[in-house]
């Protein structure tokens, strides 16, 4: 902008600003960082917490529009909202790499990105559903009960309109609860599930409402699993909405934004051993999600570096090369090898100067659930920030995505534009 004096029209937009954030929402890193739950606009609360990240996203614009309108700005901004995403990009890390899928997501039509959220009472939830509604990229399904999903939207001093911003599929009451529980009935009925059983799960399971919704044509993805496990979900997902055509396998892939580099992580959170066929049908499956954020460069990890090892899982990741160049002769990988190998090239090329690979990996394969999940909770609390995407649940019919307990507000916005860009891209979820 490069304003060369500091005018009354700044420091008025730079007061109105203030004042615009402290009567909106209590941030979820601000409750965070000061342990205050229940924090809005009234006497013990004037201006915002400095550790509120939209400040710089809210005052920053404002200024900038009044220093161009006051005629001191030399360097005026010539689009207002490419500045402000890339203010979005500075506070929230995660930003350049979501950047295309929330361009995508914004793009499509409102009616083609119903995204159903399973725990629609939870507190995070709904502090995403209020930026998913401002950011543009979702029309909300909420299930829960209305009056308790009022209530907390009170509560937390959120903006959101009930019928307006978001609808709700009561669990206590909705027209079409009948038809839901003779579907799921007809479904299950020889996989031992009664009648009496179908109604009941059908009240209690937010997640098996979600994937009937997705099923019915009614919402066009889901999230889920902020409460409980992966496998609880997942069994219900599977029951109702089931595998993609030709997929034999579910897999868990988390994204993480590192100093200098974005790694996906594959597979998390569901299968504990898989086979060298499963492995490498994941491969496959994650390879095609990752070209939505750049060409996947992918190593096969191990405790071995290119047969240094004759151990099982060594094998086990050799065997997956093997049926990788048969099936997908056309990915960029290798193994099996060291993960300093995979992420520095020009180590991996001292250690095998014909490694096919090229380049420093973007795509880690593991040869377990363990070796998985350890290193992606490692990296991501050392070197990440806590910063991630996902998890992104690869195999399903539709795009659904069961996150974890640990997810945090950003991370649910993350996921939900995720499948609001599917709806454009028509892609595997």
């Amino acid at each position: 902008m490069g304003a060369t004096v500091i005018t009354k029209e700044m420091e008025i937009a730079a007061v109105n600003a203030i004042a615009e954030l402290a009567r909106q929402e209590q941030s979820d890193i601000v409750a965070t960082a000061y342990g205050i739950q229940d924090l809005s606009f009234g006497p013990e609360y004037l201006i915002p917490k400095p550790f509120d990240p939209r400040l710089i996203v809210k005052i920053a614009p404002a200024v900038a529009k009044a220093a161009m309108d006051s005629g001191v700005a030399t360097r005026p901004i010539e689009d207002m909202e490419a500045y402000e995403q890339h203010l979005q990009q500075f506070v929230y890390h995660s930003g350049t790499t979501m950047k295309p899928v929330f361009q995508l997501a914004r793009s499509v039509e409102p009616e083609k990105k119903r995204i159903v959220f399973a725990e629609g009472e939870e507190e995070r939830v709904l502090r995403a559903v209020q930026i998913a509604v401002d950011e543009k990229i979702a029309k909300p399904i909420l299930i829960g009960r209305p009056a308790v999903i009022e209530q907390r939207i009170q509560k937390f001093g959120l903006r959101l309109t009930p019928g307006m911003d978001f609808t709700v599929v009561d669990t206590d009451h909705d027209e079409r609860y009948r038809d839901f529980w003779q579907t799921y009935y007809k479904m299950m009925a020889r996989k031992g599930i009664s009648e009496q059983m179908a109604k009941l799960e059908m009240r209690r399971r937010t997640t098996l409402i979600g994937s009937m919704l997705v099923k019915k044509g009614e919402a066009d993805g889901m999230i889920c699993g902020t409460v409980s496990t992966t496998h609880r979900h997942l069994h219900f997902i599977d029951q109702v909405i089931g595998k993609k055509e030709g997929a034999k396998v579910y897999a868990a892939m988390n994204a993480l934004v590192l100093p200098g580099r974005q790694i996906f992580i594959v597979d998390t959170h569901v299968n504990v051993d898989p086979t060298p066929e499963q492995l490498a049908e994941i491969t496959i499956m994650a390879a095609e999600e990752v070209k939505r954020f750049g060409m996947p460069k992918i190593a096969l990890l191990s405790h071995s570096n290119f047969g240094t090892s004759n151990a099982p899982t060594a094998q086990k990741m050799r065997d997956v090369l093997a049926i990788l160049k048969e099936r997908a002769p056309d990915l960029d990988v290798d193994g099996e090898m060291h993960g300093d190998v995979a992420l520095d090239a020009r180590l991996r090329k001292d250690v095998l100067p014909e490694s096919t690979l090229e380049g420093d990996a973007n795509l880690l394969i593991l040869p377990n659930i363990d070796a998985a999940n350890i290193s992606y909770n490692l990296l991501k609390t050392a070197a990440g920030n806590n910063i991630a995407i996902g998890p992104i649940l690869l195999g399903a019919a539709q795009p659904v995505h069961v996150l974890t307990s640990s997810a945090t507000v950003r991370r649910i916005v993350n996921m939900t534009a995720l499948i609001g860009a599917y709806a454009r891209t028509k892609g595997a979820p």
